[in-house]
């Protein structure tokens, strides 16, 4: 047999028992096999399947718990923790948490996911033949990808971010689809391993998908609307700001272009909520201060 690595599956054989376990072994080499780390009724001259791979003290250690993430093979992982300047951790299942280095994280922090995000990994050795996790290519992707038709057109749809550009966000859709998002399309960038909601804006001809995280109009206007009336209330039922006020004014005070601003303001006098008067714009009936 060759030389045994974590990351594969081999069989082994049961050898001794151990206060802690089992010890395994290819005739040559013996590996332990926890206590914790047994699933079925095991007895001396035994063949097990078992999972490789490294202890907190660096050992070679067996498994009967076999992941889907193996070398060679490839699945979803939850992040357990960050580590800056090291990377994150994965779980892959074994009760063993799996470093994916920060050499194969995205060289921007600021989209590393967070613990409880999910990645499609697989699993490799470095140099040293210690066990890595390692983010699935593009092509590697290609398997889980299914087409969309034109009756996804303007569905809402979630889905977990894969790949991140500075142009752009790739996802993978609940239903399958790849779908890309613009970055004129979100308001900010989100961290690989998110989990976002939009909507498809088109469908390509390939079956990939176009994303947007931005509200729909009239989802925006109601946003924006709903913003500047809390923001009345809390001044008491009045502001110094109307659609006469400058871009830069709006923008500082409220986030939004003024355009959006006067969108906003014409639902809430269209509603009768806001009277504008003297450069001033209340409350139709001023709501006091709790």
């Amino acid at each position: 047999m060759e030389k045994l690595l974590p990351g594969k599956i081999v069989p082994l054989t049961v050898v001794r028992e151990a206060p802690f376990g089992y010890f395994l072994s290819t005739g040559k080499q013996d590996v332990l096999l926890h206590e914790s780390q047994i699933v079925t009724e095991l007895e001396i001259g035994k063949v097990i399947d078992v999972f490789l791979y490294r202890d907190r003290e660096g050992r070679l250690a067996a498994t009967e718990i076999i992941p889907e993430v193996r070398i060679g093979t490839f699945g979803w992982c939850v992040v357990t923790d960050t580590k800056p300047g090291l990377g994150v951790f994965i779980d892959i299942g074994i009760g063993r948490d799996i470093l994916l280095h920060e050499g194969d994280l995205p060289k921007v922090k600021d989209v590393w996911p967070t613990k409880g995000g999910k990645l499609y990994c697989t699993l490799k050795l470095d140099k040293y033949e210690n066990l890595l996790a390692k983010l699935a290519s593009e092509k590697d992707m290609e398997p889980l990808f299914k087409k969309a038709d034109r009756d996804a057109f303007n569905k809402d749809v979630m889905g977990i971010v894969y790949r991140t550009l500075r142009s752009g966000t790739f996802v993978i859709t609940e239903e399958g689809y790849r779908g890309f998002i613009h970055e004129s399309q979100r308001q900010k960038e989100p961290r690989i391993g998110s989990k976002v909601s939009g909507r498809v804006i088109d469908v390509k001809s390939d079956g990939t998908v176009n994303l947007s995280l931005l509200p729909r109009s009239y989802e925006a206007i109601s946003v924006d609307a709903d913003s500047i009336y809390h923001y009345l209330i809390e001044r008491g039922g009045s502001m110094p700001y109307t659609d006469k006020s400058h871009p830069e004014d709006i923008e500082k005070r409220f986030g939004m272009s003024k355009a959006a601003f006067k969108r906003a303001i014409g639902r809430l006098m269209k509603e009768r909520k806001v009277v504008q008067e003297n450069g001033w714009t209340k409350l139709v009936e001023k709501v006091d201060d709790k």
